[in-house]
């Protein structure tokens, strides 16, 4: 590996498709292969390592470099390794192919270009680690596009002075973000000929009062408590399917609901409120908490002292998990989030470099 754009048409190259989540676009799935890519470079940086399986067939790859002088400090850098799906993607997810300044594939943005930033600069930094006053981790996760698992998983078993989260962020560092809460509706009729209407009960009519609820009531609750960086709390109903035929009175209907909170926003009333409408009603609930770290944080003020700018974000990622286990922890990568999950994903060669440099001078500054 020359470069690290050699590094991440590498890691690109490799499918790691998240399987959950919907149609993944590919048989290739899973983050194994990558995972044990990153493990042989890693290695050959000089860094112990380790595949610590989180699902079936699905490892967290960690990598722990030792130094004399840490005193049981650590730093964590973490990008996640799964991608998600590649369907509809209109060039080849899985090229790595540079072509007018840019590197194309599906992870190029989102987030190998920033694992590819960090390993590069690890490598480059090798002969320095082994006296750094922090001991210096890589993890690549998995399963960070549904569920977060690599991330709980880690965040269980390690602790950490502090966690930089890979994500494409122009090298900002992101240390507020929302979390978000998704849900699952389920509603519950009695099926009869259309024909005769009121000898049935209609779900989706069950729904509807669900969803009004949702539009009149719970959306100016979320929206009437403001946080300057991050605005306001948000609601989406994303999608609704229900009945099976035109002439059957539908005895079920189920929609997805998308809420992304601020941080100190507690989304619970929005359940009860469901509940008061519409009694019967099946919620499932998957939420990622919001992400706030001190920005005077000294981890914090050095980024800055590099260049780094403090912002925001309305997307949610790992960095918040490890900061619900008591780790400072932000996001932070090159790249730009405009770019993740495109059909045409890329990230510049130019902010790729930046990248690694970056990372590079954050490592030197440590010293």
């Amino acid at each position: 590996m020359n470069d690290v754009v050699d590094i991440a048409s590498a890691l690109i190259r490799i499918p790691s498709v998240n399987p959950d989540g919907g149609d993944p676009g590919t048989d290739q799935t899973g983050e194994a292969s990558c995972a044990s890519w990153v493990a042989d470079f890693l290695r050959g940086c000089g860094a112990e390592v380790s595949l610590r399986e989180v699902l079936p067939g699905r490892p967290n790859v960690v990598g722990r470099f030792p130094s004399r002088c840490a005193a049981g400090r650590r730093i964590l850098l973490a990008p996640h390794l799964d991608t998600v799906s590649v369907a509809g993607m209109t060039i080849d997810p899985f090229s790595g192919e540079v072509r007018d300044g840019k590197l194309l594939g599906r992870g190029a943005s989102d987030t190998k270009g920033t694992a590819a930033a960090m390993l590069c600069a690890l490598r480059e930094a090798r002969e320095i680690l082994a006296e750094s006053p922090y001991e210096i981790w890589f993890a690549g996760l998995v399963g960070e596009e549904a569920g977060q698992f690599g991330a709980k998983a880690l965040a269980a078993e390690e602790t950490f002075d502090f966690v930089m989260a890979g994500e494409p962020t122009s090298l900002n560092v992101v240390y507020t973000h929302k979390g978000s809460c998704w849900l699952q509706l389920r509603t519950h009729g009695r099926a009869v000929h259309a024909s005769q209407p009121e000898a049935g009960e209609n779900a989706i009519y069950q729904m509807m009062q669900a969803i009004e609820c949702l539009r009149s009531e719970g959306i100016p609750r979320l929206a009437a408590s403001s946080n300057l960086v991050l605005g306001t709390s948000t609601l989406s109903v994303g999608t609704i399917r229900g009945g099976s035929k035109v002439n059957i009175v539908p005895d079920f209907c189920e929609a997805s609901v998308d809420i992304r909170i601020i941080p100190g926003m507690d989304p619970e009333f929005i359940l009860d409120l469901l509940r008061q409408r519409v009694p019967n009603i099946e919620i499932d609930l998957k939420r990622s908490e919001p992400l706030y770290t001190d920005p005077a944080h000294p981890v914090i003020v050095r980024l800055q002292s590099l260049g780094s700018e403090l912002v925001g974000a309305p997307w949610f990622c790992d960095a918040a998990v490890f900061a619900s286990h008591g780790c400072p922890s932000v996001a932070i990568g090159p790249g730009s989030i405009a770019q993740a999950h495109t059909a045409d994903e890329f990230i510049r060669v130019a902010d790729l470099e930046a990248g690694a440099d970056f990372f590079l001078r954050f490592l030197k500054s440590l010293q």
